[in-house]
């Protein structure tokens, strides 16, 4: 069977074999100065300021947006435009916090928001006061034009990375548009920490209070400047400031035990990203070939750091067919992330109205993804490339 992925981590049984040693040698797994280390050489790699470790990708999102409620930038019920084609926890962090979010359709060609459609959205719904944009897939539209979109509308700009790690437009890393990014390192991502998650940004406020709403809403993690600053400004002495805490957090830390995995994993990240790029590159141009097939638009970007292949049907064209081709070839497959988050259930509970998005419910109901990798070999490609051939 081909999955969506073959191992825990890359090079498995290396890294296994360091992880035994690193848990023998160790005082502390709890969060501490291998979970800093690879905060620095993540933010290094990134070409970022700052990046700040937790649990998930998901609890990324979550700290994120509480950070920027907690300093105002933000307020509850603010509307937050959103990629109508994501995860689900890209927008119930949202929808728990208070805000409100508004889908934003994609193109079929790039899976993505683009400025056309995001000025759709911004003409039906001229009080968007956020867009937390997806870069689906690896994959990215005019994300430039975005940018823009968003300085000259005074609106914030955050990026859902978790999907695109290593991804590259005109020379820019995608998670480096907007005010600040978000990453998974879950084991299926494409480097794993086994679970993880890094909130990214260059604004040192947001930092700090993204530092704080990782754990209690309390300053330990900060800075001794940073700490003296807040202990001054809210007349808090040394020994209270061990159980102060200055506004809203969780507990969503991560362990040594991430950090010393992630730490490994990332001398590998090349590798990962270019073997990716590759895969997709191969497979992406016996889609071109097929009239079956849609073609997804790449030419804009230096490097699709692919997280799956996606498979979306020309208009007409049966998705059951090639759905029941690959489950023949015992080949794993997805609805294409969650599919359009219009239609599903806690999505309609919790939020009333909102625009159509023509786009994401066609790439819902006549798409699907399968599996890319680092470790694919080179029979298992050609076998994936004659199955998008029918």
């Amino acid at each position: 069977m081909i999955k969506l992925q073959k191992s825990t981590f890359l090079d498995e049984m290396a890294t296994k074999e360091k992880l035994c040693a690193f848990i023998m040698r160790s005082d502390q797994l709890s969060m501490g100065d291998e979970c800093k280390r690879f905060e620095e050489v993540f933010s290094a790699k990134q070409g970022r300021r700052y990046a700040v470790f937790v649990n998930s990708g998901s609890s990324a999102n979550l700290i994120l947006i509480q950070a920027l409620l907690n300093l105002c930038r933000l307020k509850k019920g603010d509307i937050v435009g959103v990629s109508a084609l994501t995860w689900a926890t890209n927008i119930m962090p949202i929808i728990q916090l208070g805000l409100v979010p508004y889908l934003i359709d994609c193109e079929i060609d790039t899976l993505n928001v683009s400025p056309n459609t995001l000025a759709v959205a911004l003409a039906a719904e001229p009080g968007i006061r956020c867009i937390f944009l997806t870069n689906t897939l690896g994959l990215s539209d005019d994300i430039y034009a975005i940018r823009d979109i968003c300085i000259e509308r005074e609106v914030l700009l955050l990026e859902d990375n978790c999907e695109a790690l290593g991804s590259v437009v005109a020379g820019r890393l995608l998670g480096n548009f907007g005010l600040a990014s978000t990453f998974s390192f879950f084991v299926g991502h494409h480097l794993s920490a086994i679970e993880g998650g890094m909130v990214c940004t260059d604004d040192e406020e947001l930092y700090e209070q993204v530092v704080m709403c990782r754990a209690h809403g309390w300053d330990r993690n900060l800075t001794k400047a940073a700490q003296e600053r807040l202990r001054k400004k809210n007349g808090v002495d040394d020994f209270y400031a061990k159980y102060t805490f200055y506004d809203l957090g969780y507990n969503v830390r991560a362990t040594e035990i991430n950090g010393f995995i992630g730490g490994l994993q990332l001398a590998y990240l090349d590798h990962i990203v270019e073997a990716r790029f590759d895969n997709f590159i191969r497979l992406n141009g016996v889609i071109n070939g097929n009239n079956n097939l849609t073609t997804i638009r790449h030419d804009h970007m230096d490097i699709v750091s692919s997280f799956a292949i996606p498979v979306i049907m020309a208009e007409g064209v049966d998705v059951n067919k090639f759905k029941v081709i690959f489950s023949e070839a015992d080949v794993e497959i997805r609805p294409m992330i969650a599919g359009n988050m219009g239609m599903q259930p806690f999505y309609r509970k919790y939020v009333k109205g909102g625009a159509a998005q023509p786009n994401a419910d066609y790439i819902h109901r006549n798409g699907f993804y399968f599996g890319n990798n680092p470790e694919l070999t080179d029979d298992e490609l050609v076998l994936l490339a004659d199955l998008l051939t029918h």
